[in-house]
């Protein structure tokens, strides 16, 4: 059902992910919902989880852009019920599948601050980069004031501790402009349409 709905999804396509727990009218819904707007008249389709919160604030600016808006929900017991804001809505049970819909659908994924599922779905997007089993994708993270305790941290330890590459800190960006994080995407759209995928073969052999 899953691969049947993302089969549906006009491309490109951008993956927004963000806190259920924000609220309408504030700062950062304000901003997901321009940031949905800004995808939609890029001329991408807009997927979330289809919740409330931040993915309610980016299915609606896409809908309100006239573009065309995904949810692919998820149940749990106290929260996230469907946001109205999604021309194309999926409800999973298990967060694995609903997570391989999530990055099957993508040219790029826009995280605004959340929790424990947001930075589930950051480090999924981050291992599937540096293991090559998707393409390079750019992942930008929407908040400064939020995300540079967590970089600092990645720069720190597993950096300085050999755990993981130089390179390997480059596949996250910060931001606090949308704007900038939409056209990354666009970019990288532009590029992929023309550039066929690399994989960790093809590069051995290539060596």
């Amino acid at each position: 059902m899953g691969f049947e709905a993302v089969d549906r999804i006009p491309r490109p396509a951008a993956t927004v992910f963000g806190s259920a727990r924000t609220k309408p009218g504030s700062e950062e819904y304000e901003q997901a919902r321009a940031c949905g707007r800004a995808l939609a008249e890029a001329g991408f389709a807009v997927v979330t989880g289809g919740g409330p919160g931040i993915m309610e604030a980016t299915n609606r600016g896409a809908k309100e852009a006239g573009g065309f808006s995904v949810g692919f929900n998820i149940e749990l017991p106290h929260e996230q019920d469907a946001n109205p804001y999604v021309d194309l809505a999926v409800g999973f049970r298990h967060f694995y599948a609903r997570k391989v819909m999530l990055v099957k659908a993508a040219e790029g994924f826009i995280l605004f601050p959340g929790g424990f599922g947001t930075l589930d779905e950051l480090f999924e997007s981050l291992t599937l980069i540096q293991t090559d089993k998707v393409r390079q994708f750019p992942v930008r993270l929407i908040g400064v004031d939020y995300w540079r305790g967590l970089i600092a941290w990645i720069a720190a330890r597993p950096l300085v501790e050999g755990k993981i590459s130089p390179e390997d800190v480059d596949l996250v960006r910060v931001t606090n402009d949308v704007q900038e994080a939409v056209q990354a995407i666009d970019d990288y759209w532009n590029r992929a349409r023309v550039e066929p995928p690399v994989h960790t073969a093809e590069k051995a052999d290539a060596e």
